[in-house]
């Protein structure tokens, strides 16, 4: 069913109250309502409503299998959704919470079930972008929110690219202008024992284990089956993939140069039109190509590359692209704290397509996918 989508321009740093009652009004009603994070723009319903829930799914066109992260307005509220607290929760809401940090806990009766995959768990967070802040206080109930995008798609950061992927799919749009962080939130399960990182995101490991000095974290991404009901969203393979498919290439610059410079005009002969992600500092290595070049942002400076990533991914796509080679980056020890939520991300960009520069199947490979 067609709806029409209304938006309201809303500025976080002066908040349009009537705006934020008629969306809080709406998902008091059972209907959905987009809204931005810190993180991602999240499409919301309310938590406690089964049938409002399902509209997420049927919107975004998402399997049920994959959960949505609850958000509440205050780390008060959490009695509402989860049962049997850990005690080092307050810990982890005092350092982290308004902010980029999911929790997952045993799931309260009142939560819907479909929320969680059928788990008995719920993740939940406390967002800190104030329009979202907003809301949450106004309506006063728990909102699942997964990214406000077509399933599988790149995650939204601005409200327009919402509107690219759900305009008369659901009822309000809240503009509250381009997200910070760009990078979904880092997922924790609390009811395993050690705890166990199920998605990097804004908060990073070292950070976390201040406080979880046990946590594990696995060296390499989780991936779950579509059939299978996940424990955290993001973990499917195949996640925040443009139309165009990917391939992740690694390698230092001079070997990705050779490759590339190889690979471009074979597609070009062949009528393909080669879409690169590169860093800023293999920008120039590119320049006489002729394929689409859309820079990554410095590879010094890992907030940018995580801010902008979707975005870029986006607009390889608009430039109407045939396949994309994606630049490897964050690699290393002294990356930082984002490294491996961007590394996560490439890599189901990719649908787990990663291939070393100097592979030499990687012209192969792209000629398969296109």
């Amino acid at each position: 069913m067609t709806v029409t989508t209304q938006v309201f321009h809303i500025d976080p740093g002066n908040i349009d109250d009537a705006a934020i009652a008629i969306a809080a009004q709406t998902l008091a009603a059972g209907r959905l309502v987009a809204f931005p994070t810190e993180t991602v723009y999240g499409l919301g319903a309310n938590a406690l409503d089964p049938a409002a829930v399902d509209r997420i799914f049927a919107a975004k066109q998402r399997p049920f299998t994959d959960p949505l992260i609850v958000h509440l307005a205050s780390a008060k509220q959490i009695d509402q959704v989860a049962v049997n607290v850990p005690g080092v929760i307050a810990a982890l809401a005092e350092r982290f919470w308004p902010g980029p940090l999911t929790l997952v806990l045993r799931r309260a009766a009142a939560v819907a079930p479909n929320v969680a995959a059928g788990r008995d768990t719920v993740a939940v967070r406390v967002p800190a972008h104030p329009v979202a802040h907003a809301l949450l206080a106004a309506c006063a109930l728990p909102i699942a929110a997964p990214s406000a995008n077509l399933f599988s798609r790149p995650s939204p950061t601005t409200a327009q690219h919402v509107l690219d992927d759900l305009s008369g799919r659901i009822d309000i749009v809240l503009d509250g202008g381009p997200t910070t962080i760009g990078l979904e939130s880092t997922v924790v399960d609390l009811t395993t024992h050690p705890p166990l990182l199920l998605r990097p995101g804004g908060v990073g490991v070292d950070a976390l284990r201040k406080l979880l000095p046990n946590l594990l974290a696995p060296d390499a991404p989780l991936v779950v089956a579509e059939t299978e009901a996940a424990p955290s969203p993001g973990a499917l393979l195949k996640h925040y993939s443009p139309q165009a498919p990917v391939v992740l290439l690694r390698g230092d610059a001079e070997a990705a140069r050779r490759c590339i410079h190889t690979i471009a005009p074979v597609l070009h002969e062949r009528g393909k039109r080669l879409g690169l992600l590169a860093p800023d500092e293999e920008f120039n290595n590119y320049a006489d190509l002729r394929a689409e070049v859309v820079s990554l942002g410095p590879t010094h400076d890992l907030a940018v590359i995580g801010r902008y990533l979707f975005a870029r991914l986006r607009e390889l796509d608009s430039l109407g692209v045939d396949v994309i080679v994606a630049r490897a980056v964050g690699e290393g020890d002294a990356a930082g704290e984002l490294s491996m939520a961007i590394r996560d991300r490439l890599f189901r960009a990719a649908e787990g397509r990663v291939l070393d520069a100097d592979d030499p199947h990687v012209l192969e490979l792209l000629l398969t996918l296109t």
